[in-house]
């Protein structure tokens, strides 16, 4: 619906109540405006659309991934949206991504936690509605924005400009984007799962993603100690988000299976298997075994038969089972497919490095069953991508015969090597990895989980660093504000980033000429008009 349209179908409702006449029509459309989600079930169903169409597209280009940054407040994900609109004039294939791990060290109320999901669940949720509270107020003061800029050209008569600005809020392009929102290990059974679900995707999420890790010892995918569950197990917490998503009228919604079989050597219980070939059995296959006779059973030992032998799994002291070392990658691609055959849309396999082949070759073996078999990919600042790029190009040179003379292997993250053409290769490879790896390992969404944990790290050491040191006020001067005006950041005026513009606005429609607004010829905010 038009704006145009907006003022016909509120002038119509208002002229049907006689005691209504205070209201303004075009106060009410741009209020509808600038609230057009009005639930989170709203934006589930409308960014689930958007990563659907994405999907499709990537199908027929693999040019066309897509990409999000992990962000841990509303705040900081607003920030980003308008940084990429401002940027790019779009938000088009650019998502948000929501990390239990940022979760966990930054947002539960017992402090800062490792990633094993001991966080309050409902926390999860909770950050969700935030991050679309923040990206619909986004949306409310850009509209904001352009009212004024409206209000002013017809105030001046320049009907031409008017005209354009109509056109810019009929072709306003909203704020909310998906959020790809981590689920962990589902934070218990499979009805706990259920429940979690329901209440993310009520908050707004479009796309759930759930690891195959035990949930009461679930670890960040980059640690040790993983301990992966039986599929049956897994694929049962599957089904409860599909159900989460279905009960709720998203139909569309977006499932992302994690797997840590990669890294992970342990299970911690032997699946239930009734015929050869099954896939409980082919879980069990890979489990580090020794064949024994009857007489060798000793107390509490559990033992499995497979092809008319009598087998004792390694059991550790934590009564964890041991899987056979090297099957890694076997389990992985098992774990992949079987999830994209009971109802997965897409995977995240966690790797050890950012390894283009390595991905690719798990990815290759996958879609020999699924051909149409996806990846969202952890850019993971758990790597140090410096030292691997620098590691693969260095082998590389050594592979083709090049001469590496010249460096250290176990040196390459120093300084010493910056700028040299070893590095400067590094650096170009780190640079198109995204591109390289969409087109060859099937990389449909890239994402990095933690950055603005980081960056929130870095600037405020810097910050720290100048103000209380020799450069004092300059340095906040110099090193911040300085900066966000020459560089259009829209916080700088942080009394309207914050609503006190549409707080006016409101003002003015409820009270007329008797409001008393904030943002007169005294508010220090216009010291930064020009």
């Amino acid at each position: 619906m038009t704006y145009q349209q907006q003022i016909g179908t509120a002038r119509q409702t208002i002229g049907g109540h006689a005691t209504w006449g205070g209201i303004d029509a075009e106060s009410v459309a741009r209020m509808r405006l600038q609230n057009r989600f009005q639930t989170g079930l709203d934006i589930a169903r409308y960014t689930a659309a958007i990563m659907r169409r994405d999907m499709a597209a990537y199908d027929a280009d693999p040019a066309a991934y897509t990409q999000s940054l992990g962000c841990w407040h509303g705040f900081i994900g607003q920030q980003k949206i308008i940084s990429i609109k401002k940027h790019f004039g779009t938000t088009d294939r650019r998502y948000l991504y929501l990390s239990g791990w940022m979760v966990a060290a930054l947002r539960s109320e017992f402090g800062p936690l490792p990633d094993q999901s001991m966080h309050e669940k409902t926390s999860v949720p909770a950050l969700i509605e935030e991050l679309y509270t923040f990206l619909r107020q986004a949306d409310a003061r850009e509209l904001s924005l352009l009212f004024r800029d409206l209000d002013k050209a017809r105030e001046s008569g320049n009907e031409v400009e008017a005209q354009r600005l109509t056109q810019a809020i009929d072709g306003h392009q909203t704020h909310v984007v998906p959020i790809i929102a981590d689920i962990d290990a589902g934070f218990g059974n499979a009805e706990a799962t259920y429940l979690l679900a329901k209440k993310m995707i009520e908050a707004g999420a479009c796309a759930l993603q759930i690891e195959n890790q035990v949930s009461d010892e679930k670890q960040c995918g980059h640690q040790d100690g993983k301990v992966t569950v039986p599929h049956e197990d897994f694929l049962a917490k599957v089904r409860a988000c599909r159900y989460a998503f279905l009960e709720l009228g998203v139909d569309d919604g977006i499932i992302v299976t994690r797997t840590d079989s990669l890294g992970a050597g342990l299970t911690k219980q032997i699946a239930f298997s009734k015929e050869p070939g099954d896939i409980g059995d082919q879980y069990n296959a890979f489990l580090d075994c020794e064949e024994i006779d009857v007489g060798q059973v000793g107390n509490g030992d559990v033992v499995i038969t497979r092809e008319g032998k009598l087998l004792r799994p390694k059991r550790l002291p934590s009564n964890l089972f041991q899987f056979r070392e090297g099957t890694g990658a076997d389990r992985c691609v098992l774990d992949c497919i079987t999830s994209l055959q009971n109802g997965a849309d897409l995977l995240w396999i966690e790797t050890e490095k950012p390894h283009i082949e390595q991905i690719a070759s798990m990815v290759d073996r996958i879609r020999e069953v699924v051909p149409n078999a996806k990846l969202v990919y952890n850019n993971s600042p758990s790597f140090n991508w410096t030292l691997n790029f620098r590691q693969q190009v260095f082998d590389a040179w050594a592979q083709a015969g090049k001469d590496v003379s010249a460096y250290d292997r176990a040196r390459l993250m120093s300084v010493d090597y910056d700028g040299t053409p070893l590095a400067d290769e590094a650096d170009e490879r780190i640079r198109t990895f995204q591109k390289d790896a969409a087109a060859r390992a099937g990389i449909f969404h890239h994402l990095i989980t933690l950055p603005t944990y980081h960056t929130a790290a870095l600037s405020t050491d810097n910050l720290a660093k100048a103000y209380f040191g020799d450069e004092g006020m300059l340095g906040y001067v110099k090193g911040v504000q300085r900066r966000e005006i020459r560089e259009g950041i829209a916080c700088v005026k942080h009394q309207n980033m914050s609503g006190s513009d549409i707080g006016d606005d409101h003002k003015e429609y409820f009270a007329g000429e008797a409001a008393l607004k904030a943002g007169g010829v005294h508010n220090t905010m216009n010291q930064f008009a020009a």
